[in-house]
């Protein structure tokens, strides 16, 4: 059975902190806006979960710079990594952190 995050492994099954609760709700406000919800999505829907940055901004039909701001939040949070290809940034989003993440509220 997988844990949740490294904040409350066993998820919300027992009382946690203040503490863990600040740092349960950063990575659940990373999460908490439709733009990186379309971007995770449309990561873990690509080939080894990964997409050019322009990539993204074509399918959400977002700037590229509001792209970006949402990308940092996402690898900010754990949820996203980052690789430098050239002059492109790609972007993989990492599946055991959303597994993670789900093991909270189940």
């Amino acid at each position: 059975m997988a844990n949740g995050p490294a904040c409350c492994p066993g998820g919300l099954g027992a009382p946690i902190s203040r503490s863990t609760a600040e740092e349960l709700a950063g990575l659940l406000k990373a999460v908490a806006d439709p733009a990186r919800l379309q971007i995770l999505a449309l990561l873990r829907s690509k080939p080894n979960c990964e997409a050019c940055v322009c990539d993204v901004t074509d399918a959400l039909g977002l700037s590229q710079p509001t792209v970006s701001h949402h990308l940092k939040v996402l690898v900010r949070a754990g949820l996203v990594s980052t690789e430098k290809r050239g002059y492109w940034t790609w972007y993989r989003v990492l599946p055991t952190r959303l597994t993670e993440l789900s093991m909270v509220l189940a």
